[in-house]
């Protein structure tokens, strides 16, 4: 927040309007940091949190255990992922290979973990790029109005009127396979989805009090949005990061699963259930514990959000969407 303007140069109006904007601001600045500025959980305090958030605890145990997973779990693979043993091909799970083998005598356990840690990072870094270039869009054109935003949002209509999966597939067949263009494809996608959410939480903020406070005192529009609308936002964005990730692991898994996405030897879960599928009969653990993988990391971060958003409304962290 700025200082206050000097006594000798204030009309008693712009004086009140400012300790209206600083004390107003001071409360909802209060109300956001108190969203994420919890006690430590003691044994009492987690029980009681798993009580009044059951899905906030599971998704953020699920999120853990694939963050575990990215992080140690390629120092745990009993073999590479790439390594074959043809005299082993598409042998069922047992205490040498705790997930079986492809039809090539890979270690499944070995290309589960590391495709945890390609899918779940290209997924986050899609989903940051995207959100993070949506909340700036949403937030300028939303706080600016008139021409401009209409301009812009009719822009993101005609990119909402694609399925997202359809969009992402038009962007990779224009682009090619690979990683870094799975991420532009994805963050494609998500900026037009967040920049309405973000554009319909500045609307209900900017005609506040303090937001028109921070207008008298003749602050920039960049200061205001930054310094007034941003930190009310936090909730809502931190919500839709948590929802955006969940999306970003079945948009990118999807793509391996159709052939467009990360290319082979890499791992990728959804091109292992695309190649499982003509095993499906004679090795089920092929697809079933890639799609596990799947599974748990969407539900995980959809439990999350849903959890984050309850409690950052119950604790008054955001505003309703």
């Amino acid at each position: 927040m700025s200082t206050l303007p000097s006594a000798g140069t204030d009309t008693p109006a712009l004086a009140t309007a400012t300790v209206a904007s600083e004390a107003f601001a001071a409360t909802a600045a209060s109300a956001a940091v108190s969203a994420f500025a919890a006690p430590p959980l003691g044994r009492r305090s987690f029980f009681a949190l798993l009580r009044k958030s059951p899905d906030l605890v599971i998704g953020a145990a699920l999120l853990l255990l694939h963050m575990t997973l990215i992080i140690f779990g390629p120092f745990a693979t009993p073999y590479p992922y790439t390594e074959f043993h043809m005299t082993d091909a598409l042998k069922a799970p047992s205490l040498q290979y705790w997930f079986g083998t492809d039809q090539f005598g890979r270690d499944v356990f070995s290309r589960v973990v590391y495709g945890a840690h390609g899918t779940l990072l290209l997924s986050t870094a899609a989903t940051a790029l995207g959100v993070g270039l949506g909340v700036a869009i949403g937030m300028a054109v939303g706080y600016r109005g008139g021409r401009v935003d209409e301009f812009v949002m009719r822009i993101m209509d005609g990119m909402l009127s694609f399925p997202s999966l359809l969009l992402a597939m038009l962007i990779m067949s224009s682009l090619g396979p690979s990683r870094m263009n799975v991420i532009i494809a994805i963050m494609i996608v998500f900026i037009p989805r967040s920049t309405r959410v973000l554009r319909s939480v500045t609307l209900g903020l900017k005609n506040l009090e303090f937001v028109e406070a921070a207008k008298v005192r003749g602050e920039s529009a960049f200061w205001v949005i930054t310094r007034e609308l941003l930190p009310n936002a936090l909730g809502p964005i931190v919500v839709e990061l948590a929802i955006r990730l969940s999306f970003a692991i079945l948009l990118s898994t999807s793509l391996g699963f159709l052939g467009i996405g990360v290319q082979p030897p890499e791992p990728d879960w959804g091109l292992m259930v695309s190649e499982g599928r003509q095993y499906l009969q004679t090795a089920p653990w092929l697809m079933f514990f890639p799609a596990l993988a799947i599974s748990t990391a969407v539900i995980g971060a959809n439990l999350f959000g849903d959890g984050i958003g309850a409690r950052l409304a119950y604790r008054g962290g955001r505003n309703d969407l």
